[in-house]
């Protein structure tokens, strides 16, 4: 009887631990996609992995945040940063053009980015909004950022790179120590289990 009820408290025991895990994954989800509805991405996909392919996906980078930097100056949401995005898409398109030979893709996408982290801020892991600029096959390593509020470059140390965001979004993404990290190990965990279960049969 006493090895009954042990095994009783041990099931018990991880079911206790399945619930907490997926109501942690739950929330730590939907804190990143109330995050993501207030960003956009920039996605640059190199042609391949050589240093000259390397080196081309970092001039377009730079040709088309020369276009959208100044255009998004006056863009005070993400809906109406992603509505500028999309009209300068024949801009960017022509910009990326002139310092590649490769075939040039743009496009507005949904987007499945992991969890990145930068030099002053971080971002976890989920779907986002993203300006996609792929060359070539896009088969290289990519490069990608903060198009909306505007953290490609030292924008982050502005006020202006943050005040579309809430405080606890802020705290989120730029918290120091251990707290953001943890958050986006749940995030990473939880997309993996994601992945597991949707995963088609081999």
């Amino acid at each position: 009887m006493f090895e009954s009820r042990k095994l009783r408290s041990w099931e018990l025991a991880l079911l206790l631990s399945l619930c907490v895990a997926l109501l942690t994954g739950i929330w730590a989800q939907g804190r990143q996609a109330a995050l993501a509805q207030k960003l956009v991405r920039l996605h640059v996909v190199a042609a391949s992995d050589t240093p000259e392919d390397q080196a081309e996906k970092l001039r377009v980078r730079d040709a088309v945040l020369t276009v959208l930097e100044p255009k998004l100056k006056t863009a005070a949401s993400a809906k109406e940063a992603a509505e500028i995005i999309r009209c300068s898409q024949g801009r960017c398109k022509r910009a990326a053009e002139r310092v590649t030979n490769q075939p040039v893709t743009v496009s507005m996408t949904r987007e499945h980015f992991p969890t990145r982290y930068y030099e002053t801020f971080s971002l976890p892991a989920g779907d986002y909004l993203a300006l996609r600029v792929t060359l070539g096959a896009g088969e290289g390593h990519n490069w990608w950022c903060v198009l909306f509020p505007p953290l490609c470059t030292e924008a982050i140390a502005s006020e202006r790179a943050v005040e579309t965001l809430s405080t606890d979004d802020v705290q989120l993404i730029t918290e120091n120590g251990t707290g953001y990290i943890l958050r986006f190990r749940v995030l990473e965990l939880w997309d993996a289990v994601k992945s597991y279960l949707t995963a088609p049969p081999s």
